[in-house]
């Protein structure tokens, strides 16, 4: 019995360093791409990026899709950052899916689909980035994309500006200014009761 624990036990340790050496280069060639994106010298970050980006890398999909939408080292293309968004979006990178929001949002690189914009805006909010928060609170204030509901719009003014003043904060008590007591109660038990949601897991793709 010993024996065969310390044979399963050398083969994970061969395949996690297996992993670690297939990772590292990677990583250091990510890095240096952020160095040269520091410096301005965004074609040195495309060469580092693209390749990683190509093999799925959630973080250097993500940096691609900036300097699509910056015209950073490339020319200026809103339609290839939503793709690269979207493919680090699908893996969980919670700033690509605000962006990719964003894009759908003011129709940017495509057509302006304000249900788009709420799914992607959700899921990075589910993660508690407060930029999402924020947009999704002003959608479900206008209604676009959802049905209108102060209480939900109030509540992701809320907790998307946690931190600070903000230009949510302003909106978030200009709403109030027009809600009932009930609906201010409610949108309030609700932010103090919401958690962030783990990736995966099902609630986090819908309505809190």
């Amino acid at each position: 019995m010993r024996t065969r624990r310390l044979r399963e036990f050398s083969r994970l340790a061969a395949l996690v360093l297996s992993v670690v050496c297939l990772t590292t280069p990677a990583w250091a060639d990510f890095k240096a791409g952020e160095k040269a994106y520091q410096r301005n010298d965004y074609g040195a970050a495309l060469h580092e990026w693209q390749p990683l980006a190509k093999q799925g890398q959630a973080a250097a999909q993500y940096q691609l899709g900036l300097l699509y939408a910056n015209g950073q080292g490339v020319p200026k293309d809103d339609a290839q950052a939503r793709q690269w968004y979207e493919k680090s979006a699908n893996q969980g990178h919670a700033l690509a899916q605000v962006n990719l929001a964003s894009l759908y949002d003011y129709g940017r690189g495509g057509s302006q689909d304000f249900r788009m914009a709420v799914k992607w805006y959700l899921r990075a909010a589910n993660q508690g980035n407060d930029l999402a928060q924020q947009r999704l609170g002003l959608l479900y204030e206008r209604g676009d994309g959802v049905p209108k509901d102060f209480v939900q719009a109030y509540m992701w003014y809320k907790l998307g500006t946690a931190k600070g003043v903000t230009p949510g904060a302003i909106r978030r008590d200009d709403l109030a200014s027009r809600m009932t007591s009930d609906q201010l109660a409610a949108a309030k038990k609700l932010a103090r009761e919401w958690q962030p949601k783990p990736l995966g897991s099902r609630s986090s793709q819908t309505r809190p």
